[in-house]
Order: structure tokens, then sequence, then C-alpha cells
């Protein structure tokens, strides 16, 4: 089995595809106008407009609703990450920072709500954890 995708529910797929653009440096494929997709080598990132939730079950999903998911993506210079995104994001949780478990990360908010971290391992024992993921 491998992970494939991760999937947010929104009102606004524009705005959320303009701002993950910023975010990841590619282009959103756009099949449908209530639907996005971000293609990066690990996994996608996809974008649905809350008209598509009904296709999984009348409330199972709600957009712009989440407090338990971090969307997390390794980054090879956090630092270099935050000077290139701190004047687009609006909102942010912490700076960069470097966690117990040797990751240097920042995170912050999209649009939505949904909390981002990007993060780089600076510590030995994180940087053999994320040997060949770069």
């Amino acid at each position: 089995m491998n992970f494939a995708s991760v999937r947010i529910i929104t009102d606004d797929v524009d705005r959320l595809v303009a701002f993950y653009e910023k975010i990841l440096g590619v282009s959103a494929e756009r099949p449908a106008p209530v639907f996005a997709e971000f293609v990066v080598p690990s996994c996608s990132l996809a974008i649905g407009h809350t008209q598509t939730a009904q296709l999984f079950g009348a409330d199972s999903v709600v957009g712009a609703n989440n407090r338990t998911v971090i969307i997390e993506f390794l980054v090879d210079d956090v630092e270099a990450e935050y000077v290139r995104l701190k004047p687009f994001v609006e909102h942010w949780v912490k700076e960069p920072t470097t966690m117990p478990w040797g990751n240097r990360s920042m995170l912050f908010r999209d649009p939505d709500g949904n909390l981002v971290n990007l993060f780089e391992p600076v510590t030995e024992d994180a940087i053999k954890r994320f040997k060949g993921r770069q």
C-alpha cells in the first residue's frame, strides 16, 4: 500500500489553489472546476469544493473546519522558505524553531485555517530518519 494523497475540502478552490501554488512552487492540475491536485514526488495534495463532499456521504466532511491535522512538507532549507513565504503567509503559528525530535519547523495556516508545517531535519538522528526522502 502506498500513501497517495491528502484532500482538503473548501468553499473556495481557486483561493486555496493560488495559495498552495505559491507555497509549493508548482501549478495545480485542474481536471474539473471543483477539483485541483498538486502532484509532487512523494504524494499529491488535492483540493475539492464542498460541492464534492456529498459524493463521500452526507455530512462526511466540512470545509474549513479542521483543527486536528497538520499538512507537512519536507524542505531543504526552512530559513530560506521562511524568508520566501513571510510576505505571503498571513497567519503564522510558529516561526522557524527546532523541535525536540530534531526537525527545524515553521507552522502557518492556509486561507481556510488548515495548519501547514514546512520542516527540515537538522539533528543527526532526524537526518538519518529522512535520508533519501528529499
